[in-house]
């Protein structure tokens, strides 16, 4: 440590540290109005002037020195401060009683109070631009936007959409997207960085408006009277008595505005917030603290949530009557689950029953399930839909590292020398954790590597962009790991150390030649050998994957070559390394880790364990099942085969998106009792006996663990909707009705059994996750966490990982001539699966509305196609139609659908073919035959879509170009050439 002085008082820095983050840190007032500790300097607005050893500096762009001497206050500190919020308020209308933004957090209000401002220097000069009102979700007003650069700098290096930009050079500058667009036809993904980071009310969220303050939904012409008295009186009374005003009315506002820390019911990055509600209207979402996500966001986490109180919310349990629902009370529903599932234990036994958890409910919610299965009902035929997409990579590092989770956390990928992305569309399927991929590669040189069938955003972006043939991530990587090996370029110390199994894994891939790999792949050898070399020469190197690689039928053989590849090349250990597959649901990771599976009890330890099942059987006072359960891809054969006849499903779509949907609809049809639980009535409720009304994320309490691990509390926003009720206490009933005692208060006492039972949450609890406390797993019994993986030694009983020795194998299905070509399939930015949540909201089903088919420009020359072109898409198992959108995002014979959609699932096409060791469904192994129908429509994709914009990329806001302006001094420098001209006189 190093020490200042700061106003004659000593302070503790740390070297390196910016000087105003050691003046905040020392509680010490200093106006900052365009400074924000998650940008870094932007250096526009000159107000956080302080005297350094006699020198005017900017605090927010000085570093500490060791015997630093600092002033805030000296007069020329002071004067410069003044002088620079002057020019800023120039371009500021203080209104703010009437300010929907006077909240007590904004930065011009408080700047003002904080430097005693009465009047103003410089009048207030407002733009000749209007207010852009174009984007569904927030609104610019150039006449209030101080010019600061925060949403600049948000979107160019944080956010990295490179949509904004000022015209510094311009006679009237204002913020411009797309260099000159309107916000709703330019490349904003409506990310909302911009308006989280907004110091006033220049970018604000239309849910706020007319909201948040007492008298702000009067009509304009009365706002504006009003805004115009206080304008008159000013002169005479000053800002200060004026502020009075508006502080009395922000005070008043926090009587009615709660603000509630919550985590997204979305992908699986973490993202945590508070957000911000009067009764049950949603103000904003306001992103800061969070551990994972600070002040960032995604259009589905920020402006995402009108689903909660959506119309079409369940609130009434439904039992059949016939072909039709009838509504029932809950003793009535609950009285006949128990009697049906009774009944149908005792005439076949608890294993014709099958339960599936939620990946998108809450950690509690998985263990309560997969207790109900196991101590009530008495079976392990209990799953959940990480069957569907990560099971293959969870299998892949439990083979290898022994953790079936990510090897460190996001900060680790940022630290990367080499970020290595395969079969994952990460800008669009985990946006918040690409920005940082995106950032660390333009701002500190991180080099990345791309491998996909398509060219999305993070392809364009990359420094080697890999097109292989579909399926052949196995064959590729272990050549390049062959390659490796067989030229002296593995780390050999690291191996000899830390890893088992060399020679047996050199002998498996003899096969694997890079003349092989270019005929199977379609990649030549020197682009195979030139990723080999950018592997070994980087300093730290981390894979991420997801569904492009999983959902295969060697999805854990693709997944288990990436983990070996790590490991011969020391590429584990150490932050900046390591294996990261991306979770896709907010808690897919912890339904596993809760043992909502058929092999597994919490924390990953095995049915097959007999002194785990004694310490559950203990617990839990009931003896537990002994052999392994169905997963519910083998579910769904078990009812065609007349084995399950019952099942209890919670949180899940299963009927759109487990593969065949045809098949699993028809399997779905023939079960003797089936209950759906949901918060709204979606295609699986079609085919329930009972449906129960649930309560979404922002009606409960309970934990989420994330993609790295990350546990995290969510708090309860709003009460549930009259007749619903959160799932754990659904289950937590049904378990009752069975003849269970449970007698849970609250999730905190779920968390605490459960944490008694695992030792991988041993030491989680509601205390140790208070606020944005979070912990990552393996918990220790003392709170001590593993944020990085694997620091001391692999997990397995010798420490040491194991290479895994593999098999070549290929896609099951192949294009023939009559279905000759390949349908990809996946996420979309602004969808969230198949869109029950997100086709709720209003303004992202403005954006994209319907779902369609990418075809590539040569494909659709070829069969006289355009955008808007209706088209049937026919596969050995099903059919759908579709809107066929032309885009160079594929190539030739390449077709891609997203999976948002309930009209078009593209899983009625897909297949019942799955990986062996898991049985993930094989979605991304499709043949297809494409019927151009005399139908021609409108794009499907709006012209107010993002990705008809053209983006500007620059490095932040670059602030350089108004230092250019011809009426730009600094006022410090000024007024200190005034001093010295004065005191020579």
């Amino acid at each position: 440590m190093s020490s200042i002085m700061v106003d004659g008082v000593r302070s503790e820095v740390q070297p390196g540290e910016r000087l105003i983050d050691a003046i905040n840190r020392a509680g010490i007032q200093l106006p900052q109005v365009c400074y924000h500790p998650q940008l870094g300097p932007v250096q526009t607005c000159d107000t956080c002037l302080v005297e350094v050893d006699g020198k005017l500096v900017r605090a927010c762009a000085a570093v500490v020195s060791d015997g630093m001497k600092v002033s805030t206050n000296s007069a020329a500190a002071a004067a410069g401060q003044r002088a620079a919020f002057d020019r800023v308020l120039e371009n500021h209308l203080l209104y703010c009683t009437v300010c929907d933004n006077n909240n007590g957090n904004c930065t011009v209000h408080n700047t003002t109070k904080m430097l005693a401002v009465e009047h103003q220097e410089i009048p207030f000069r407002p733009k000749p631009y209007e207010v852009d009102n174009t984007n569904p979700f927030y609104r610019y007003d150039p006449s209030q936007c101080l010019l600061c650069g925060r949403c600049v700098e948000a979107c160019q290096d944080v956010e990295v959409n490179e949509t904004l930009s000022i015209n510094w050079e311009d006679e009237h500058p204002r913020v411009l997207w797309d260099g000159g667009s309107a916000i709703g036809e330019s490349s904003c993904v409506s990310c909302g960085h911009c308006v989280t980071v907004c110091p006033c009310n220049a970018l604000m969220e239309k849910s706020m408006l007319g909201h948040a303050g007492f008298l702000t939904a009067l009509p304009k012409s009365a706002l504006k009277g009003m805004i115009d008295v206080v304008k008159e009186i000013e002169p005479e009374m000053g800002y200060g008595g004026i502020l009075k005003v508006s502080e009395a009315e922000s005070a008043m506002r926090e009587s009615r505005i709660r603000r509630t820390k919550t985590v997204c019911t979305y992908c699986g990055v973490g993202c945590s917030f508070d957000v911000w509600t009067k009764d049950r209207h949603i103000l904003k979402i306001a992103p800061e603290h969070g551990p994972t996500n600070g002040i960032s966001t995604c259009i589905k986490g920020k402006f995402g949530w009108d689903f909660v109180n959506s119309q079409d919310r369940l609130t009434k349990p439904l039992v059949r009557d016939g072909k039709t629902f009838r509504e029932a009370s809950w003793d009535e529903a609950l009285q006949l689950i128990a009697r049906r599932l009774g009944e149908t234990k005792s005439a076949h036994g608890p294993d014709s029953i099958a339960l599936i958890s939620s990946s998108k409910c809450t950690n509690e919610e998985s263990y309560l399930m997969q207790k109900l299965a196991r101590a009530v009902v008495g079976t392990n035929n209990i799953d959940n839909c990480s069957r569907y997409c990560q099971a293959p990579a969870t299998t892949g590092l439990f083979r290898t590292v022994g953790y079936g989770g990510d090897s460190g956390s996001i900060r680790d990928i940022e630290n990367a020398d080499l970020v290595l992305v395969i079969g994952s569309n990460t800008a669009e399927s985990h946006p918040v954790l690409a920005t940082r991929v995106k950032s660390a590669h333009k701002l500190r040189g991180q080099k990345l590597i791309v491998a996909d069938l398509r060219e999305h955003e993070m392809a364009r972006r990359a420094d080697l962009f890999l097109r292989p043939h579909p399926g052949t991530d196995l064959v590729w990587l272990s050549a390049i790991s062959r390659y490796i090996l067989d030229n002296g370029l593995a780390n050999d110390a690291f191996i000899r150390q830390w890893v088992n199994g060399l020679e047996e894994y050199r002998k498996s891939l003899e096969p694997f030649t890079l003349e092989a790999a270019e005929q199977a792949c379609g990649l030549s050898a020197e682009t195979l050998m030139k990723v080999a070399h950018m592997i070994v020469e980087a300093k730290g190197v981390c894979i991420l994957w997801a569904m492009g690689v999983t959902q295969h039928t060697m999805g854990s053989d693709s997944s288990t070559a990436i983990s070996n590849l790590l490991l011969i090349t020391g590429n584990y250990m150490r932050t900046g390394t390591g294996a990261y597959p991306l979770r896709g649901h907010n808690n897919v990771q912890g339904a596993g880790d809760q043992g909502a599976a058929p092999a597994t009890l919490p924390g990953y330890q095995s049915v097959d364990d007999p002194e785990v099942r004694r310490r559950f059987e203990t617990a839990w006072g009931v003896k537990l099942p002994v052999t392994k359960g169905f997963d519910n891809h083998q579910m769904v054969d078990a009812i065609q085969e007349g084995k399950l006849k019952a099942m209890y499903l919670f949180g899940e779509e299963m009927s759109l998106v487990d593969s065949n949907a045809n098949y699993v609809q028809d399997a779905f049809s023939k079960l003797e009792f089936f209950v759906v639980q949901d918060i709204f009535f979606s295609e699986t409720c079609k085919f329930a006996d009972v449906v129960l009304p649930a309560a979404p994320s922002l009606e409960k309490e309970g934990t989420f663990t994330s993609t790295e691990r990350r546990i995290q509390r969510l708090y309860q926003v709003f009460e549930p909707l009259d007749g619903s009720r959160p799932d754990w206490r659904i289950i937590q009933d049904v378990a009752n009705y069975l003849g269970a005692k449970w007698s849970y208060k609250h999730p905190s006492e779920i968390m605490a059994e459960m944490a008694s039972l695992s030792p991988l949450y041993a030491g989680v609890s509601y205390e140790r996750l208070e606020g944005y406390k979070s912990l990552q797993w393996p918990v220790a019994a003392d709170g001590t966490d593993q944020p990085l993986l694997y620091t001391k030694q692999f997990n397995f009983p010798d420490g040491k990982a194991r290479l895994f020795p593999l098999s070549r194998t290929q896609p099951t299905e192949q294009p023939n001539g009559e279905f000759d070509l390949h349908l990809n399939n996946g996420r979309l930015l602004e969808h969230f699966h198949e869109g029950n949540l997100t086709y709720r909201v209003n303004g992202i089903r403005q954006k994209t509305p319907d779902t369609w088919v990418e075809v590539s420009p040569e494909l659709a020359s070829e069969r006289g196609i355009q955008s808007g072109t209706r088209v049937q898409l026919r596969s050995r198992y099903g059919q759908v139609r579709v809107r066929a959108l032309v885009t160079d995002r594929v190539q030739g014979k390449q077709l891609y659908m997203p999976m948002n959609s309930t009209e078009s699932p593209v899983n009625r096409l897909t297949s019942s073919r799955s990986d062996p060791a898991t049985h993930t469904p094989a979605y991304k192994e499709l043949a297809v035959s494409l019927e151009v129908l005399p139908e021609v429509d409108e794009s499907p994709l709006p012209r107010s879509n993002h990705r008809f914009g053209h983006p500007t990329p620059q490095r932040g806001v670059e602030v350089e170009r108004k230092w250019r302006r011809a009426d730009y001094s600094v006022p410090g420098s000024a007024l200190v050439q005034i001093r010295v001209r004065r005191k020579q006189e």
